[in-house]
């Protein structure tokens, strides 16, 4: 009897297969319920081998025969409908079960089109079977461009704004097919052709669904993957400012919030001027967008620092701190545009607001600004430094406590590290360029009592996920404006760390592999805010005398390389630059310093002939004469040197 119980199950599933192998459909379709029962039981879950037996025994065709049965007007609305059920049923099962390289295959990625197809006229059950099938489907490259290249995929698209698994299911076709080089032009296509049709789809909803969708899918998707120039960018923007516009809820701001980001940052030529222009009102009392916009950050902004620091060990921080580094990047890039604005020089948009409103509006910021130096600070503190302004070499013991090692001075440690958190880097830029922009010494003070933690995060430079050093140098610009400034920079060793990655960048630079380089241009460009920086330093009236260290730049420059060929026109700027801060340090150089490094002039000398007949190289006649009368400059300096 024992042998014929342990026969019992193996017999069964020998049955199945027998059934599912069969030639005619009746057998198929009793062993197909069959197999239905046995894998909802779960008895199979842990035996890949009968589960991949019985699995390799459905016929493919048997399978889309049933998922069709809507479309055979011989067949009864009872009978087709239990048909897709069952067929729908199994499917979605064996995707939960299946071992990955199964799902991979083409048994069942090649079930895509009879899927999409079968949600017309499927009842709500069955429809929610058929879009977690896809999405677990189009979870793997192969399954998502199956989808991808269903050239009719309006009964999913249809239900987008019904079911938000739609949104989903697009989501991840998109970003898994984009990981293939040839599928991308088609990526971009499918993108053109389906965006339109959601926006029609949820122009008669708040449209929080699909602005968070789109928020949370354009930063998945690699540069160059979203069209150029989409004509459904405006239509897009049209429902993110009716959302501003009808006070929603909390889900309907970190909608908004995080898309304007992400599009700001993906086509920051042309989104702003959407984004923020406001069409003349009739009414004169009315507020004009952008107005409303950047004042509904602002707000949440302020209300949320006094409990942000209690959140940081919290389930919801992530997500809070990622609505917060939105709503910092939103307001950089409208700062950033409203000095384009109000420069008549270069404002070709034809934004303008009205004046009180401007200054309501600066009060504003500024005072979002400065909570937030004070927030950055206390972040600091809790988590590394232990006391403001305080010297790192004094916070570098540890003590072993019943809760792990800890920093000595620090009264609270979370962990995750400061310097990985995006909120701090969104602050940081936020204020770097209020604060160089707007003159507000109020608030410049209050970020150089920042300098320990600005120097600190300089030094991480690219170490980890985030780069906080272009948005440092243009805090510092701020900063060196300040009496004290120049002091607090020095005092915490801005000199070091910034002049150690200006070598750095001088050896890239020299090694430019062509125009192509774009990290050369990059290293490039943040070289040229460090010399800015420097030359703010050494031009400052508490500077007497540069100290020894400071003299590195000069023979830093006098050893520089110049390209054989011309090169980027910023590549030749940075090189004047270090010039010019070499020239600045030996004409405040005290007599004997000046005769310790009297052997660097004739290769600075030389560096200006080099680099003259470089500068006339250049396809710009305009940048070129700029450049050459940097050059000039230059070189008088270096004559009454001599």
């Amino acid at each position: 009897m024992a042998d014929e119980g342990a026969s019992g199950p193996a017999a069964t599933l020998q049955k199945m297969q027998d059934l599912l192998r069969a030639k005619d459909d009746t057998s198929r379709f009793v062993g197909l319920a069959l197999l239905k029962s046995v894998l909802e039981n779960g008895h199979l879950a842990q035996d890949s081998k009968e589960l991949r037996d019985l699995w390799e025994a459905l016929s493919p065709k048997f399978l889309d025969r049933l998922l069709r049965a809507r479309q055979n007007e011989k067949l009864s609305q009872t009978d087709s409908k239990d048909m897709v059920d069952l067929a729908v049923a199994v499917l979605h099962t064996f995707t939960i079960l299946l071992p990955e390289d199964c799902r991979r295959d083409k048994r069942l990625t090649g079930r895509t089109a009879p899927l999409v197809k079968a949600l017309v006229l499927s009842p709500p059950e069955t429809t929610l079977l058929i879009l977690q099938t896809l999405l677990s489907v189009v979870s793997q490259p192969e399954g998502a461009v199956e989808l991808l290249h269903l050239e009719d995929l309006s009964p999913l698209t249809e239900l987008a704004n019904q079911y938000p698994l739609v949104l989903e299911i697009i989501s991840f076709t998109w970003t898994n097919a984009a990981l293939m080089p040839s599928e991308v032009p088609v990526v971009q296509k499918r993108i053109d052709q389906i965006f339109p049709t959601l926006i029609v789809n949820f122009r008669g909803s708040d449209g929080v669904t699909l602005l968070s969708s789109v928020a949370n899918l354009i930063p998945k998707l690699e540069p160059g993957i979203l069209p150029n120039s989409p004509k459904w960018l405006g239509s897009l923007i049209e429902i993110l400012r009716k959302l501003v516009a009808n006070k929603p809820t909390a889900a309907g701001r970190a909608a908004y919030t995080q898309l304007a980001a992400a599009l700001l940052q993906t086509y920051p030529a042309t989104c702003p001027a959407i984004l923020f222009k406001d069409e003349r009102q009739d009414d004169s009392d009315s507020k004009p967008f952008s107005y409303l916009f950047i004042n509904l950050l602002l707000i949440d902004l302020r209300s949320s620092f006094p409990s942000l620091l209690s959140q940081l060990n919290s389930s919801q921080y992530p997500a809070t701190a990622q609505r917060l580094a939105a709503a910092f990047d939103v307001i950089s890039s409208f700062v950033a545009f409203l000095i384009g604005s109000l420069d008549e020089e270069v404002n070709t948009s034809g934004f303008s607001m009205a004046s009180d409103l401007l200054l309501k509006l600066r009060k504003d910021i500024a005072e979002t600004i400065s909570l937030t130096i004070e927030y950055l600070r206390d972040r600091w503190d809790a988590s590394i430094a232990g006391a403001a302004g305080l010297h790192h070499d004094a916070r570098s013991g540890t003590a072993a406590t019943s809760e792990g090692t800890r920093l000595t001075l620090t009264w609270e440690s979370i962990k995750d590290q400061v310097h990985t958190d995006p909120l701090v880097l969104a602050g940081i830029r936020a204020m770097a360029i209020w604060i160089r922009e707007d003159e507000n010494d109020n608030l410049r003070n209050e970020a150089t009592g920042m300098m320990d933690m600005l120097v600190e995060l300089y030094k991480l430079g690219s170490q980890g996920s985030l780069d906080f050093r272009y948005p440092i140098l243009l805090a510092l610009e701020g900063t060196m404006l300040t009496d004290g400034g120049v002091d607090a920079f020095l005092n915490q060793n801005g000199w070091d760390a910034v002049s150690e990655d200006l070598q750095t960048i001088v050896r890239s630079t020299a090694e430019q592999k062509g125009p192509e380089d774009t990290s050369a241009l990059d290293d490039a460009n943040r070289g040229l805010q460090i010399v800015r920086v420097l030359l703010a330093v050494v031009d400052h009236q508490s500077t007497s005398f540069p100290q020894e260290a400071w003299m590195t730049a000069v023979t830093t420059t006098a050893s520089m390389n110049v390209p054989a060929s011309t090169p980027a026109a910023t590549i030749l700027e940075f090189q004047i630059a270090m010039l010019q801060l070499s020239t600045a340090l030996l004409s405040k150089a005290s007599g004997g310093m000046m005769k310790r490094y009297i052997t660097s002039y004739p290769a600075l000398s030389g560096l200006v002939k080099q680099l003259s007949r470089l500068t006339k190289g250049l396809p710009d006649e305009a940048e070129a004469a700029d450049l050459l009368s940097l050059l000039e400059d230059v070189s008088l300096d270096l004559g009454n040197l001599r």
